[in-house]
């Protein structure tokens, strides 16, 4: 059994995807957010900038990540890079190739949607692929 109840084995991905604890991901991800915030208000830049990079490393928010982006309303727009994540198993492997060293994420896709007053609202759609 691994972090967040996650059982690997010869289930597969698809099972190791489904069988995450999502509570636990999200709890600790909102943990980590409540310290950052509390760091914030006490006026402790430092603790703010180390927190900020634990949770940009933490392996529960790349996997909260990826669920987000693959099950919103916009999950059958692709991206700069065309890339739709379909089922479970390529949403399990690309949450851990965001884990990968040297991951730079790419720029959103901006797309301009027009509003009741006639003026247009941008919108940022998140490349999948690393």
């Amino acid at each position: 059994m691994s972090t967040f109840g996650v059982i690997e084995g010869p289930q597969g991905v698809t099972d190791a995807w489904s069988g995450l604890d999502w509570n636990a991901v999200q709890r600790h991800v909102r943990r980590l957010q409540a310290r950052i915030v509390k760091a914030l208000k006490a006026g402790n830049w430092h603790r703010v900038r180390c927190l900020q990079r634990l949770l940009a490393r933490s392996r529960a928010a790349k996997l909260l990540a990826v669920k987000r982006v693959c099950s919103n309303r916009g999950k059958r727009t692709a991206g700069v890079d065309g890339v739709i994540l379909d089922t479970p198993a390529q949403q399990w492997r690309q949450a851990q190739a965001l884990n990968a060293k040297g991951y730079r994420p790419q720029p959103l896709r901006r797309i301009y949607i027009p509003k009741k007053n006639g003026k247009r609202r941008a919108l940022g759609i998140p490349t999948v692929k690393a």
